[in-house]
């Protein structure tokens, strides 16, 4: 099933890039990102209130506390740098270096949480980055 749910991640991800693109024109990019950023936060408050586990917010410890705000700043930077990213460039070039974070994050998954490097992960991380290249190349 998380398979499923990482397909539909990436095919909303994609319409997120082609959809954001068309929205930013004459928008600043930091405020566009803050329109984004409000509709998200709605939407998951709405899906926690559907679902009842608003009342598991009591429960979060204080290191998860931590880590949960961390990854909100981490990813608040990276749509900040994102939207500036295509609003002042190409959304074809801008969204395969995005997917760099494929790499970066086998890279810090095995560095901060132990996750080991296979030949796949290995093979799999040089073709993204090849495909990169070859994306952004003139």
């Amino acid at each position: 099933m998380w398979f499923v749910f990482a397909l539909l991640s990436a095919v909303f991800a994609a319409a997120t890039s082609v959809l954001a693109k068309a929205g930013i024109e004459n928008v600043e990019s930091n405020l566009a990102t803050a329109v984004r950023t409000a509709v998200v936060l709605i939407m998951a408050w709405l899906m926690v209130f559907i679902t009842g586990e608003q009342g598991g917010i009591v429960h979060i410890s204080r290191k998860s506390w931590i880590f949960l705000i961390l990854s909100g700043l981490a990813t608040g930077a990276s749509w900040l740098c994102y939207y500036k990213a295509i609003q002042i460039g190409e959304v074809s070039k801008v969204v395969p270096v995005d997917k760099l974070s494929v790499v970066i994050t086998l890279i810090l998954a095995a560095v901060f949480l132990g996750e080991k490097f296979t030949p796949k992960t290995v093979i799999g991380a040089l073709l993204i980055t090849a495909g990169t290249l070859v994306l952004i190349s003139k």
